[in-house]
């Protein structure tokens, strides 16, 4: 109780201050696993502001089962991998925009989840004071690159008092635990996945050019495929 009431202390000042912004809706469209964004004069940096962006390091594949690919049905298995919304649903930081090459332009984060740290919950309020992992999530669905495919922005951020900066090799290791956590099987809320993973190169230049904090990553993007049985 005390902790839910210094929780709920910290982030109601801010109700205010919060403008929500509605979340597009998810699709599957073209039976393709995606597209490359900068093939169609995308990006695979999200635009972090001032110059600098952040990698969509995972990809959930277009030929992810249907219900994956919906916005409650991302939701749901990101739960079951360690995530949910963010503390009392309310988003304090700024939103971020990505051009997945699909003819949509920029758009803005569908939405951001945060690792939940076992409590579904409150466990992101949790996430929100002392760090851990996050991933903001961007749909392939223009008219152009309709692949439905969901480009995750995944990194490792410190706590609330280094402002949520990125750790030290921050993509790669938010990366590498999101998907340690979703390979094999998972469930949540009854629904149960089997997700594999394959690693990609050529889609995303490694190094720390153009990337926010200036933080190297090693090029990798991890595909992942995730069906309901």
């Amino acid at each position: 109780m005390y902790l839910m009431n210094a929780l709920r202390g910290f982030v109601m000042p801010y109700l205010a201050l919060i403008n929500l912004v509605s979340s597009p809706t998810m699709d599957q469209q073209d039976g393709v696993a995606y597209y490359s964004p900068t093939d169609r004069g995308g990006s695979m940096l999200i635009n972090a502001g001032d110059g600098y962006g952040e990698p969509m390091n995972v990809i959930i594949s277009g030929l992810s089962s249907p219900h994956v690919l919906t916005l409650d049905g991302a939701i749901n298995f990101a739960r079951g991998i360690g995530f949910s919304e963010e503390c009392f649903g309310l988003h304090l930081g700024g939103y971020m925009p990505a051009n997945l090459g699909d003819g949509n332009g920029w758009v803005n984060q569908t939405i951001e989840l945060r690792q939940d740290y076992g409590n579904a919950g409150i466990g992101t309020c949790l996430e929100s004071l002392v760090g851990g992992n996050h991933f903001r999530i961007f749909v392939q669905n223009g008219t152009t690159a309709d692949s439905g495919a969901l480009f995750l922005a995944v990194s490792r951020e410190e706590p609330l008092t280094e402002d949520h900066d990125v750790v030290p090799d921050g993509y790669n290791i938010g990366r590498n635990q999101l998907v340690s956590a979703a390979v094999g099987k998972t469930w949540y809320n009854g629904v149960k996945y089997h997700t594999v993973a394959k690693n990609i190169t050529g889609l995303l230049k490694a190094g720390a050019d153009g990337v926010n904090h200036g933080i190297a990553q090693d090029g990798i993007v991890t595909l992942l495929t995730v069906m309901i049985y």
